[in-house]
């Protein structure tokens, strides 16, 4: 039997309709029809658009009478529709004043910013059809899939590993050998290698519709597109583009599958997501969605209605408008209950720190709301601290305890310090201890420890290149960061040269060794571990080719080195002490400091003078750390260019000194007080009387 607010008041043509629920916003399923419902303070008229499925002219125009307009809220319920077969759209009337930040225009029909599908985009590349009136289009989907009983893993922060990925990259290189490459269920094929790898985080790249023709262009024949994503259609929507079944509007579904099927692998999802700005642009930028539905609020703007942007992409969202915080609350709140999502990594997070002025706040509104969220109360919170405005907050990011960063200095002190910088050593061991001078009020997990991410060079090239060479991108090289601290080891690009590449390889084995033992979480950029090359592009955010592509031949070419990866990972599992979340640097029941740095003398260094040859020691005490016995773990560095000998700590009777991994070629056996380390090599050796690696 119906309630009374579910029958029709209103009919135009074949339809009937009534007033709406004013909550939740967008478009949702009721009996035998869809409650819409949207938000415009300014607007003085809305007119709801239908369309059939990928028409071009709309069946029905619905204006919403003023009985209909609750507040600023528009909402109206609309029966016999047969939701497999509708898109949907707004046309908004208000005033037209560009200085005060009113720029209504009701000939653009404009898509829901709570859509939870976009149609319209559906197969990656494909160009929508010239002069359409109406490109992103908002369509209504069954929230009824069968998750099978999954729940969120809840993995502490501490143990993570996070791995970032583009899910088109991926696999979309002929080598990858899937089917559907680029897409959802082609990473799906590639679970088993993320597992066998060691891996249990992936973070992904933006998989929000985006518009890949964005700033499309040519380039000596090449097409380039906005190929990473980082301009957003929708905070509720999948890419489209990025799913086998998008034709059939199932998306959504695709995605659900490969998150369940990683976490049913022990792999937790964390998204990269963009609330910092839109794909609407500046003055000259497109009407999508929010610019002609309430373009004042949605967005930043100067007194004279231009946009701030703070973002280097055209706009600034206005992070902390109320209605704008609820969005992006109720977005992340979506992606949590319908996606399973374990965590978010917030890009130019600075940005949310801006007040409608876009002067930085002290306790940010929208960031405090995330914190203490009761939804999200499981999520993990990663913030990129800084943004294009010059507002650099690594360290200092608002956090309630909840916040953890990318730990941008981590980066910059570990590339210096590996390519011969002496004068970073000092910092490097506070930064291999967690970074205790910018999180000791927070904990060691506050720092996500990286070498490399997507913007940038890959850790391959890192070592193989001076300078970037982004001629490809078509700017000239003028994009891109100048300042990254790589080395080629002798010989810019490609080379023949043994001499040059073994030392290459030794490079990287040191900035992986250094990260997966620093205390902290660490990142792992998808390809390093098999030596994946960008050519030098250190900024690929247009290229959908082979200088994205990972080229899984390298994975047998540089086998080497993923098994290199692969130890590390699982020794960083298997001994907590390096793990540990706490600061804790004082005796524990070895006897010894529980984390303590040497020079090539044990327990004789100056942690405030340059320095190339260095060593730690973790004492990890069995009983605190739940383990079978204690062990006595010790890294060595030497970034000189010349060899070094290292004294070895003396350690308890019936231990004794153990390889794990070295960058370099070495012997099992080790002398009983000293190692030899060539030039630009470290290792890890293990006193523990059980378990070895090798």
């Amino acid at each position: 039997m119906k309630s009374i607010d579910s029958f029709p008041t209103h009919k135009k043509g074949n339809l009937e309709y009534r007033i709406g629920r004013v909550l939740p916003f967008g478009a949702s399923i009721i009996d035998d029809g869809i409650n819409f419902s949207i938000f415009s303070k300014e607007a003085t008229k809305a007119t709801l658009v239908l369309f059939k499925n990928g028409e071009r002219e709309p069946f029905e125009e619905i204006e919403f009478p003023d009985e209909f307009r609750i507040g600023n809220v528009f909402s109206m319920m609309v029966f016999g529709l047969n939701i497999d077969e509708i898109e949907y759209g707004y046309r908004f009337d208000g005033p037209y004043n560009a200085q005060k930040g009113h720029i209504f225009d009701n000939t653009k029909i404009l898509l829901d910013p709570y859509a939870k599908s976009v149609s319209g985009r559906c197969v990656w590349g494909q160009e929508p059809e010239k002069n359409s009136i109406f490109v992103h289009r908002g369509r209504v989907i069954r929230e009824d899939y069968d998750w099978e009983g999954d729940t969120p893993l809840r993995i502490p922060m501490e143990k993570l590993i996070i791995y970032e990925l583009h899910i088109r990259s991926f696999t979309m290189h002929e080598s990858s050998n899937v089917d559907y490459k680029g897409t959802f269920s082609g990473l799906k094929k590639k679970i088993d290698y993320i597992k066998e790898l060691g891996i249990n985080c992936v973070e992904l790249m933006p998989i929000f519709e985006f518009d890949e023709f964005e700033n499309s262009r040519e380039i000596n024949g090449n097409k380039l597109y906005n190929y990473w994503g980082y301009s957003t259609v929708n905070f509720f929507a999948p890419k489209a583009g990025y799913a086998k079944s998008s034709a059939f509007g199932m998306e959504s579904d695709e995605l659900k599958s490969l998150i369940k099927h990683l976490h049913r692998n022990g792999i937790e999802v964390i998204l990269d997501v963009v609330f910092n700005h839109t794909a609407e642009g500046n003055e000259k930028g497109p009407y999508i969605s929010y610019k002609g539905i309430d373009n004042r609020t949605y967005y930043l703007l100067t007194p004279e209605g231009y946009y701030n942007d703070f973002s280097g992409c055209g706009n600034t969202m206005n992070c902390n408008n109320a209605v704008v915080r609820n969005c992006i609350l109720d977005a992340l709140r979506y992606w949590v209950s319908a996606y399973h999502i374990d965590g978010f990594r917030f890009d130019l997070a600075s940005i949310l720190s801006r007040d409608e002025f876009g002067t930085p706040m002290m306790s940010p509104p929208i960031l405090e709301t995330l914190a203490h969220d009761p939804v999200l109360g499981g999520c993990k919170l990663i913030a990129e601290a800084w943004d294009a405005g010059g507002l650099y907050q690594v360290g200092r990011f608002p956090s309630w305890k909840r916040w953890a960063e990318w730990n941008g200095k981590y980066r910059d002190c570990a590339r210096k310090l590996i390519k011969g910088g002496a004068e970073m050593a000092p910092e490097m061991y506070v930064r291999i201890g967690g970074s205790p001078d910018m999180y000791a009020d927070r904990s060691t997990t506050a720092s996500i420890n990286f070498i490399t991410c997507h913007d940038g060079f890959t850790m391959y090239d890192l070592v193989s290149y001076n300078e970037k060479h982004n001629e490809n991108n078509g700017e000239d090289n003028r994009d891109g960061c100048n300042d990254n601290d790589s080395w080629n080891c002798g010989i810019e690009g490609e080379t023949e040269d043994k001499a040059v590449n073994e030392l290459r390889l030794s490079q990287i084995k040191n900035f992986f060794t250094l990260l997966l033992t620093s205390r902290g979480v660490p990142m792992i950029l998808s390809g390093d571990e098999f030596a994946n090359t960008q050519f030098g592009n250190n900024n690929a955010y247009c290229q959908d080719n082979n200088i994205s592509y990972l080229d899984w031949q390298n994975l047998e070419k540089y086998r080497d080195l993923y098994e290199y990866v692969k130890t590390l990972i699982e020794f960083r599992k298997a001994h907590p002490v390096i793990r540990n979340k706490y600061y804790d640097y004082d005796k524990n029941g070895t006897g010894y400091p529980e984390l303590s740095f040497h020079s090539t003398t044990p327990w004789e260094l100056d942690l405030s003078s340059p320095n190339l040859t260095f060593s730690y020691l973790y004492a990890e005490d069995h009983v605190k750390f739940k383990t079978e016995n204690d062990a006595y773990i010790y890294v060595i560095f030497n970034a000189h260019w010349e060899e070094h000998i290292f004294n070895l700590p003396i350690i308890p009777a019936g231990f004794r000194w153990e390889r794990v991994v070295s960058s370099f070629h070495m012997e099992d056996e080790i002398g009983f007080d000293s190692i030899t380390i060539p030039p630009r090599s470290s290792c890890i050796i293990i006193a523990n009387p059980k378990k070895i690696y090798h």
